[in-house]
């Protein structure tokens, strides 16, 4: 809500909102506005889990939102595609030509018209409402959001009902946490107070991920096993907690399901067999298990680098089954997070009106394949609508996207707050709104609070809405239903109209409402799957033909598995970028730099590469040229290409997408990025 004047002499106001981007934290904002500008942002002191504190990132929003690049007018194409040159328009104009090339696909086949959207915000209002019902009257061709943790959330559903897990503050009552595939300081903030909270009282910190991260700095130990093996370590840790007896079989034998199958397989992964091939020493996996085993409360927090591998899937549930098999549930600072995000009580029909689909079932495309599916002859995309994301620069295998956004027969719309590699494509960009310019509502997948967003600033130049711009589009169309007519506030308010324990009025007043949960809600087991336990073996997996019970998999390109591409290339987000997000904010570019490549010691020596250098990283999808740091965080045999860099900013107008495959994930229809095989050598500055 809009707060009491701070200087009323001054026009100085306060605003509440929330952090729209894609992280576990969703933090809650207070914007001071002095006449009509944002002077100063900073995180809410009043919510608990912000505790007023903004990652490095989001404190910069005012650079980001007052960018002197915003695009602030709807702009048409007048260039080549690719070429970034277009021509400002009026709004009226746009919407026009915009609904007559939708109208007249739509008369042909609709289907040939794809919505492209993510998590550029996660609000529900502008990320999932409005343009979902008008794609859904339109008939359109669903979209498969699959592109970041599709593998991990089917996994936990199959496993434990859910995105479900423990609640993010008890973890500073563990004594020990297991810190999977999270760089928690770069990506997870507020977890890291908690966690170190807990290693101030006396707790064991140990992170488990091939890169030594900035958060292994700071662990109690580091296990950087391979890419792709963590079900392998999941399994180990399994077979020492039977044969050693660190069990609670009383919690095994009333709330969990398929337990003696589960311990068969456990038994064929004794750790020798997991080192040769996790890549790590045998006797670290017997310590990690007996420190599991033996510590109570022990917590893992998951996070969703280890499932963009081929056997993400199963790897996932395997981690998931871990709690359950020593009874860390019973305890609130025991268990496993991944996600909350299925906690939120969330009216989606009520938001996305699926019955205006009126019973058709049009086809859906993986956007983890989107390069392919541009590329499809037999089965055309005619015209594609994106927000809230960027995929020319953040989708796998991007020489092939760049090939389909370059057509000159798909008609391509971007509503975008800035001229993004994929606005380049585009044959009309819409300026979007900001967080501070906009109505949102927010859930999480790191707590459990609902966060409201009320517009701080009037919007910048002609900037408009999502929600707005589909409803302009739907005007047009000749779309009557009365939903059409929803304004932004609205749609805030129907997200959970249906649920009496989030009161928006109480949201209007602090701008958050936590969920009222039970501190450690599945002591007595009761998870929300369809047997009520834990389920080790699922029937639902092994009813769609796969292994009911969770393996390791090996990645499509195992680590080690060709002589002519030896390395494998994991690409995970600069500390200072979210995904492509805030790539071209000044202050935070000058921190990271450029576009790099973490390269082992040894692995540079043999290849002759000299710190700084320039190299040319390659496999049969592309090449990529980017500077060479010789690191420390780099185990032997593994490179790291951080990312996710706009394309542009490239030195060959490329970034590590150029490399990563379209294959897809076990369980979730997930993308591979972190199943990548490469060939590094010294090039040419």
């Amino acid at each position: 809500m809009v707060l009491a004047p701070v200087d009323a002499m001054n026009s100085l106001i306060q605003v509440r909102g929330a952090c729209p981007h894609d992280c576990p934290d969703t933090c809650a904002l207070v914007t001071t506005v002095q006449d009509g500008i944002a002077v100063k942002l900073q995180g809410n002191p009043a919510h608990p889990h912000t505790a007023g504190v903004l990652c490095t990132k989001v404190s910069r929003y005012i650079e980001r939102n007052d960018h002197p690049e915003r695009i602030v007018r709807p702009l048409k194409r007048s260039g080549p595609k690719g070429s970034g040159r277009f021509e400002p328009v009026s709004w009226e104009s746009a919407l026009d030509d915009i609904a007559a090339q939708l109208e007249r696909r739509r008369r042909k086949n609709p289907e040939t018209i794809v919505p492209y959207s993510y998590c550029g915000t996660m609000g529900l209002v502008q990320g999932e409402s409005m343009d979902r019902r008008f794609f859904h009257k339109l008939g359109a061709s669903l979209l498969d959001r699959t592109i970041c943790s599709s593998a991990g959330g089917e996994a936990l559903g199959y496993t434990l009902g859910g995105k479900v897990g423990m609640r993010v503050e008890f973890f500073a009552e563990a004594k020990l946490i297991l810190i999977w595939g999270s760089n928690s300081i770069a990506s997870n903030l507020h977890f890291w107070r908690h966690a170190q909270a807990a290693k101030r009282a006396g707790a064991r910190l140990v992170c488990i991920d091939p890169r030594r991260t900035e958060t292994a700095d700071k662990c109690d130990e580091h296990l950087a096993l391979l890419p792709g093996t963590d079900a392998a370590l999941a399994l180990a840790l399994m077979h020492e907690l039977v044969v050693n007896d660190w069990l609670d079989s009383d919690y095994i034998a009333h709330h969990t399901l398929g337990w003696d199958a589960l311990r068969a397989r456990a038994l064929q992964w004794p750790p020798a067999r997991a080192a040769a091939v996790c890549g790590v020493p045998e006797a670290q996996i017997a310590a990690l298990a007996r420190a599991y085993g033996t510590t109570k409360p022990a917590a893992i927090r998951l996070n969703y680098g280890m499932q963009r591998v081929h056997g993400g899937g199963n790897a996932a549930r395997a981690i998931a089954c871990l709690p359950a098999l020593v009874g860390a549930w019973r305890d609130r600072a025991g268990g496993l997070l991944l996600s909350s995000s299925g906690q939120f009580p969330v009216d989606r029909a009520a938001l996305q009106r699926p019955d205006l689909l009126a019973g058709r079932r049009p086809r859906t495309i993986n956007m983890s394949a989107i390069g392919d599916a541009l590329l499809d002859t037999a089965n055309p995309v005619d015209a594609l609508v994106v927000y809230n994301s960027n995929p020319v620069a953040v989708a796998p295998d991007s020489g092939k996207v760049v090939a389909g956004f370059a057509r000159e027969d798909l008609f391509t719309v971007v509503l975008e707050q800035f001229q993004t590699d994929t606005a380049d494509y585009a044959d009309y960009v819409l300026p979007a709104t900001t967080q501070l310019e906009h109505w949102d509502i927010h859930t999480s997948y790191g707590h459990t609070d609902v966060m409201l967003n009320r517009p701080a600033l009037a919007p910048r130049g002609e900037a408009r809405s999502n929600a707005w711009v589909f409803r302009e589009l739907a005007r047009r169309m000749g779309f009557d239903e009365p939903c059409f007519s929803d304004d932004d506030e609205t749609l805030c308010r129907l997200a959970f109209a249906r649920e009496a324990s989030i009161d928006f009025d109480q949201l209007m007043a602090q701008g958050f409402v936590r969920l009222d949960l039970p501190d450690a809600p599945y002591a007595e087991g009761r998870f929300p799957t369809p047997s009520g336990r834990c389920e080790f073996f699922s029937a639902r997996l092994a009813a769609q033909g796969q292994d009911g019970l969770p393996d390791h998999v090996p990645n499509h390109e195992p680590a080690g598995s060709s002589t002519e591409f030896p390395l494998a290339m994991i690409s995970p987000p600069a500390r200072n970028f979210l995904n492509s997000t805030f790539v071209n904010v000044r202050s935070l570019r000058a921190i990271e730099g450029e576009p790099l490549l973490e390269i082992n010691e040894a692995d540079a020596a043999a290849r002759g590469i000299e710190d700084g250098a320039t190299v040319r990283v390659f496999n049969p999808r592309g090449e990529y040229r980017c500077r060479a740091e010789i690191s420390r965080r780099a185990r032997p045999g593994v490179v790291h290409g951080l990312g996710v860099w706009w394309r542009k900013l490239g030195l060959d107008g490329t970034n590590v997408n150029q490399l990563t495959s379209q294959r897809l994930t076990d369980i979730g229809r997930g993308p591979t990025f972190y199943d990548c095989l490469v060939q590094v050598e010294a090039a040419a500055s």
